[in-house]
């Protein structure tokens, strides 16, 4: 590459980066000024200075997220038929476009760098030599933070090469390779400046129905589902940013692993949450036993809940006396069964009906009431009436028998009392065996687990919320004061200048949300009745009926980014056990509302992992996608095996081979990242072994991704990847779990290097 070439782009790099730092200080200026700003005694006034401030304060912190690799890459457009003359800065000059993270303008508001997400920017990833899209060449440039280290070029018009003698710039895949070959740190990174053809065909997929991207190891589902989230946020923005976009995960874990991707792509705003995150107030990262899960994950489960929630509005089998501040009276089940009646047509969740059998029930007994006093001379109004009814809604004996007929329920209780209870589940479940009910048999004061999730959240739409009037009211008046804070909020943006960067919408959702302090996305996690805009879910072949129930739920529009593997598929509670594909899994809830692509192309795994890894998954008649490897990588798989060929060995003797083989490992390449894949039974003691071994180089779990060796289990290390991989007694984790095979499978995904078995 000509020095001049490489100089030419430092010095436009520079240029941009030193946009960028104007960007940042002009907005902490303003931030500066509005913070000093006397807002005046009205909350209107305090809360519109608010909203500015924290608009800035989120403006400067997508600024500060998109420093690192700003600038990545360049397209020179064919020349016009009417040749026009270059312009002397290359960031001028209408021929050519700088793609990055962001888009940025400079004061002429000409667009200086064009944010990889616009339609413009498109054939950055989609051009090709066949299908060039008016490109003459693409140039990807390597960075170090602020410095570019290099250039490659890919010519599409051979006019260049003839003229420009830019014989020896080919190399296309230059750029791919090498971060493909870069060390893993624990935590993912964006792919923005390697998205490939495949890739971003279906991260520009519009938004309309759900999208299923199936694709095996490595192919990039994960990334392909950030990224897409990352475009549908800028080319739907009015759309989404109101609603918000939730991605669910299946483990802390692995939203550890991702949750740095979308802010450096500039969107700081999405609800990241795992499967045992859907119910606020609820945190689960254990699951039940594959068969517990299982059942708890089917549909059967739904019946269930309403029975047991109808079982709770029961009428009595014989009169109750109660007692009404000195009077007696006789309430005859009769009573109660016809209040009870007439809040079950109403056809509302439970306590929402409750309020209504509760207001029939009080008015015929305060009638009954009224009716014994008259009877014994007294003279009633309207207002010793109303006196009544207070004494017969106060009432002790009152409150006691409206209770045991319809007692008010919190999903919580009704799912522990659901599980605590024998008698009851035996009542609700005629027909099961008690094999299958001691399933869902545990102490009342058990902690939820990953499949409670969904049925709290069944329960709670089954039995709903007291309404409260006053609530209603401050809604309905909320709501047209929204109406009037848009109109004013309007004439303050235009006022201030700030129409580049903030809408109306934003600025008021800002100063709605003033008072509590959260963002769009914070209240959107805290409210369970939120509904999203778009949702994406990863590892999708792990979910239950439950589970996408509860997802549906959340996002009724049903747009959704679907990304799975079918061969991955391994929890007890997976809808897809039994061999069902997707068709099968997603069209009862989507109907005929879906599409399918495919990802085919591997790009972590080398081919001499990747080769054997599916030849087992064929050998267990796992239905894998075929996918090509791009590269053979340097290492073939390396067995190990613990002990001597005729005695398998124990334990102690199978940790101490796992831990010699780290060492060996790390004597490889001692740095970049290495995960020590282990049998559930068998992490504690090897953690410990690991631990003692490495010290500080070596963690466990979740907490553990931040160190450079860490031990997990094939459940959590699924959709993470590391330079290599040590896997401890491969045939017990195949065995430990029905779908083990699909957990060896992804075990022996993982790396990016290296593979190490460990064998008894």
């Amino acid at each position: 590459m000509h020095e001049t070439e490489l100089d030419r782009e430092r010095h436009v790099v520079a240029e941009l980066y030193g946009r960028l730092d104007a960007l940042r200080e002009d907005t902490a200026q303003r931030l500066a000024a509005v913070r000093r700003q006397n807002a005046g005694g009205t909350h209107q006034a305090r809360g519109e200075r608010d909203a500015y401030a924290r608009l800035y304060e989120d403006r400067i912190l997508q600024l500060r997220e998109v420093e690192p690799r700003l600038v990545f890459g360049r397209l020179q457009l064919q020349a016009p038929v009417v040749s026009e003359p270059a312009a002397t800065d290359p960031l001028r000059d209408p021929r050519l476009r700088y793609v990055g993270r962001i888009g940025l303008r400079d004061d002429d508001e000409h667009t200086v760098l064009l944010d990889w997400r616009a339609p413009q920017a498109s054939a950055f990833y989609q051009a090709t030599a066949a299908n060039p899209l008016g490109v003459a060449a693409r140039r990807r440039l390597t960075m170090r933070d602020r410095e570019v280290l290099r250039v490659d070029d890919e010519v599409f018009d051979a006019r260049l090469l003839r003229e420009g003698g830019r014989h020896d710039e080919v190399s296309g895949d230059a750029a791919l390779m090498a971060a493909l070959m870069t060390q893993r740190t624990g935590r993912m990174n964006d792919i923005v400046a390697t998205i490939q053809s495949e890739q971003d065909r279906i991260i520009r997929f519009p938004l309309r129905d759900a999208l299923v991207v199936q694709g095996g190891p490595g192919t990039g589902k994960t990334a392909v589902a950030l990224h897409r989230a990352a475009y549908l946020l800028y080319a739907h923005r009015q759309r989404l940013e109101g609603s918000g976009v939730l991605v669910v995960g299946p483990t802390r874990a692995f939203l550890t692993y991702i949750e740095e991707v979308l802010p450096s792509l500039g969107e700081t705003g999405v609800v990241m949450q795992s499967l045992g995150e859907l119910f606020p107030g609820v945190s689960a990262d254990v699951d039940d036993a594959p068969p517990t899960a299982r059942l708890k994950g089917s549909k059967q489960m739904v019946s269930l809940i309403h029975r047991a929630v109808q079982s709770r509005q029961r009428v009595p089998s014989e009169p109750a006396v109660v007692e009404i501040d000195g009077e007696r009276i006789v309430v005859e089940p009769a009573l109660v069964a016809d209040a009870l009646h007439r809040a079950q047509r109403a056809g509302k969740p439970h306590n929402v009906a409750r309020v209504t059998f509760v207001k029939h029930a009080l008015t015929t007994l305060t009638a009954r009431l009224a009716e014994q006093l008259r009877a014994k001379g007294r003279t009633l109004d309207d207002e010793d009436l109303a006196v009544l009814r207070e004494d017969v809604r106060t009432s002790y004996d009152v409150r006691v028998l409206l209770n045991t007929a319809w007692l008010p329920l919190t999903p919580q209780k009704l799912l522990a009392d659901l599980y605590a209870r024998p008698r009851w589940l035996a009542e609700l479940t005629p027909r099961w065996s008690e094999e299958k009910r001691a399933l869902l048999h545990r102490p009342r004061e058990a902690a939820f687990t990953i499949s409670d999730v969904p049925l709290l959240d069944e329960a709670a739409e089954v039995l709903g919320e007291v309404p409260d009037a006053r609530q209603q009211a401050s809604r309905r008046a909320a709501k047209e004061q929204r109406k009037r804070d848009l109109r004013v909020a309007r004439a303050a943006i235009a006022d201030a200048g700030a129409e580049s960067f903030v809408t109306a919408e934003q600025l008021v959702d800002h100063a709605e949300g003033h008072d509590d302090g959260l963002t769009t996305a914070e209240r959107a996690a805290a409210d369970r009745t939120w509904t999203y805009g778009h949702v994406v879910v990863d590892e999708a072949q792990e979910l239950s009926p439950m589970q996408w129930r509860l997802l549906v739920r959340r996002c009724p529009m049903k747009s959704f980014t679907i990304v799975g593997d079918i061969a991955q598929a391994s929890s007890g509670r997976s809808a897809l056990d039994g061999g069902r594909g997707w068709a099968e899994t997603v069209g009862p809830f989507f109907g005929s509302h879906w599409r399918l692509e495919e990802l085919t192309v591997n790009y972590r795994t080398p081919a001499q992992i990747a080769r054997p890894a599916e030849a087992f998954a064929r050998e267990h008649g796992l239905p894998i996608t075929p996918a090509r490897a791009v590269r053979e990588g340097d290492w073939p798989v390396r067995e190990v095996r613990a002990g001597g060929r005729d005695r398998p060995a124990g334990d102690e003797v199978l940790v101490d081979a796992v831990v010699d083989a780290v060492a060996h490992d790390r004597g490889v390449e001692r740095s970049g990242t290495l995960a020590v894949i282990v049998p559930a039974d068998l992490a504690d003691v090897a953690a410990d072994a690991v631990v003692g071994r490495f010290g500080q180089e070596a963690g466990r779990g979740a907490a553990g991704l931040v160190r450079p060796i860490v031990v997990l289990t094939a459940q959590d290390a699924k959709g993470l990847e590391f330079d290599a991989v040590v896997i401890a007694d491969p045939d017990a984790v195949a065995a430990e779990s029905p779908r083990g095979a699909s957990a060896l499978y992804v075990a022996m995904t993982r790396p990016t290097q290296r593979l190490t078995l460990v064998r008894r």
